[in-house]
């Protein structure tokens, strides 16, 4: 069976590199948390739930791409997520890539 209409659910696995990418590209630039970088995803159309986002930001963590330390927000404390430099050249590198591949993709190079 040919699928007619893009299922976003359906392909989600082939956009799970790209979410932590950007995740990535986002910790570089700034302190992230959960919920705030949900909401950027949302914004380019990722729909993720906190059940599949926060064991992604652990996993990043996990791998040395990310630091987390704990931030006072009001009364409560919130998780925040920086970039490592080992993240950051990881990122590097992955702008490579993509380049490579948005050429060959959408410039048909």
């Amino acid at each position: 069976m040919t699928k007619t209409k893009v299922d976003y659910a359906d392909d989600r696995h082939l956009y799970s590199g790209l979410i932590r990418l950007h995740i990535l590209h986002h910790a570089a630039e700034e302190a992230i948390f959960g919920l705030g970088m949900a909401e950027e995803l949302g914004r380019h159309g990722y729909r993720i739930s906190p059940g599949t986002l926060y064991p992604l930001l652990h996993s990043l963590e996990k791998k040395g791409y990310l630091r987390s330390s704990e931030q006072r927000n009001g009364k409560s404390l919130r998780k925040v997520y920086r970039a490592t430099p080992l993240g950051r050249k990881a990122l590097a590198a992955a702008k490579i890539k993509l380049r490579e591949l948005f050429g060959e993709l959408i410039e048909g190079r």
